[in-house]
């Protein structure tokens, strides 16, 4: 049986800056990204946090409240994965498989699979106790957990009432049960949604049929239950494994300019193209590490939208992230070694095209990673969920996703579909039942001259039923196309609601 320790790095970006020297030892200090209306604040050190700051906030409103100077660094993501791996190279020293947190977990961290390990340490609470005791000296704040699974052992650091926890064998389910939803790795909307049914604990949402959670939320709600439970396996992938499709060059004089990186991943791609040719397949992520000279890594990872072997669009895709950096690659003295890694495959088979055409989608794939690598953050794209309701019909995927299968034979949708309906208010009809005739939305009056409908469309039957909803799409006299809808049927003494829900091109 596994025994996992998982390692919560609390707040990792800071301590990383401190440790660095790139940051003053005394004062609040914080981490801002960009994110929706400007920088945010991403991860604060003990001082800045006794001061009421949390991430997420806005850096400007931030500024405004406290009445202290806050030491404000921009994120840097790739140092802080870089300097991640380091110190998931120094935690192999008690036990060989070691692996850092993915996407998954959103955090910072690493997982250590101590099973057969634990006893060279005196037992696992000696081992605990001595790798809480070597962080805290080396000032790393860490939460730490062992249980039987890895999504068990996250749940406890991150959620549990301990900053150390362990759970002796078999005992990881009690010891769940109480945590919040948040501990499952689930996405934000899941959560969320949970939380509207009034579910907020691990014990709460384990305790309901198994049927109507998969069709409500999807198989990943169950999967990520069932993985922290013990019930379904969670293999970790160790740094310790050798990649099958991996190349890698040495320089006697290092290189430094951009120029010279951007050919070397050409040239290192040329060489892992025959292998992955050999086996059918193509790269989907790859990974470009540059070793500098003073033993600093610079990680570039590399997400492509479709399998690809071909070694100038490989090159072409890392000279456009190279700009994006520009002064922030941060050569030093010089880069060494430089290692192509690919770190996701799929399948890419021969395809017979017209003479000196493209294929099919390429165009718009190419488009998508440019702008990925331009932009430093994948794209999505919009997906078909199985509803009726507009706004429950799409969901935003990644971009290297399969392309949504929408129906046709939808009626034309609108351009623009607001998350919800906006009220339009002092609706004039010529019939009840009709569409209208004129509206007031966004304090302004809209006279109609033009109207189509109407479209019913009413929710799924496993839902709480609810009035359907009529939708009508009408021309304004001053050109606009809106999309509105009437909610419910209009009755005698209660004129039904209006409310606008999209615009047309």
């Amino acid at each position: 049986m596994p025994r996992i320790v998982c390692v919560c790095l609390s707040h990792w970006p800071v301590t990383r800056l401190r440790r660095a020297g790139l940051a003053p030892d005394r004062g609040p200090l914080a981490v801002a990204a960009e994110g929706p209306g400007g920088l945010r604040l991403l991860a604060l050190d003990p001082e800045a946090r006794a001061l009421g700051l949390r991430p997420g906030e806005p850096l400007g409103r931030v500024r405004a409240r406290i009445g202290v100077p806050l030491q404000v660094h921009p994120a840097d993501s790739e140092s802080d994965r870089a300097a991640l791996l380091r110190l998931c190279r120094w935690a192999e020293g008690y036990a060989p498989v070691v692996a850092p947190f993915g996407a998954a977990e959103a955090a910072d961290g690493f997982y250590i699979d101590v099973a057969g390990a634990s006893h060279l340490r005196g037992g696992e609470e000696p081992l605990v106790d001595d790798l809480a005791g070597r962080l805290a000296r080396s000032k790393i704040p860490a939460r730490i957990a062992l249980a039987d699974t890895p999504g068990g052992a996250f749940a406890l650091a991150c959620y549990g009432a301990s900053d150390r926890v362990i759970v002796p064998p078999g005992g990881a389910e009690p010891a769940l049960r109480a945590l919040p939803v948040e501990a499952l790795r689930l996405d934000p909307g899941t959560v969320s949604g949970l939380r509207r049914l009034g579910l907020r604990r691990v014990g709460e949402v384990d305790a309901l049929a198994r049927g109507p959670l998969a069709r409500r939320f999807g198989e990943a709600l169950l999967l990520r239950l069932d993985q922290a439970m013990g019930r379904r396996p969670e293999p970790l992938a160790p740094l310790t494994e050798e990649a099958a499709y991996r190349a890698a060059r040495g320089f006697l004089d290092p290189i430094g300019r951009q120029s010279d990186i951007v050919v070397t991943a050409r040239l290192l791609m040329a060489e892992i193209a025959p292998r992955l040719e050999r086996d059918g397949i193509g790269a989907c992520g790859l990974r470009l590490v540059l070793h500098r000279v003073d033993g600093v890594m610079r990680v570039l990872d590399l997400g492509l939208s479709r399998p690809e072997r071909c070694p100038e669009r490989v090159a072409a895709l890392v000279s456009l992230r190279l700009d994006r950096l520009g002064a922030g690659l941060d050569a030093g003295f010089g880069f060494e070694t430089v290692t192509l890694t690919v770190t996701v495959t799929g399948a890419l088979s021969a395809r017979q095209t017209e003479l000196g055409a493209a294929p099919q989608g390429d165009g718009i794939d190419a488009l998508a990673d440019a702008l990925a690598q331009r932009l430093g953050r994948p794209l999505l794209r919009l997906g078909a969920r199985a509803s009726h309701i507009p706004e429950r019909a799409a969901h935003p995927r990644p971009w290297n996703s399969d392309p949504a299968s929408w129906p046709d034979h939808l009626p034309p949708r609108p351009l623009v579909l607001f998350p919800r309906g906006e009220a339009a208010l002092d609706v004039l009809s010529t019939v009840p039942e009709g569409p209208p005739r004129r509206f007031r939305w966004r304090a302004r009056i809209h006279a109609i001259v033009h109207a189509e409908g109407p479209e019913r469309i009413a929710a799924e039957w496993w839902h709480a039923p609810g009035a359907a909803r009529d939708y009508y799409r009408v021309e304004c006299e001053a050109g606009r196309r809106l999309w509105l809808y009437r909610d419910g049927p209009h009755a005698p003494g209660r004129p039904a609601a209006w409310f606008v829900h999209g615009v047309f091109a």
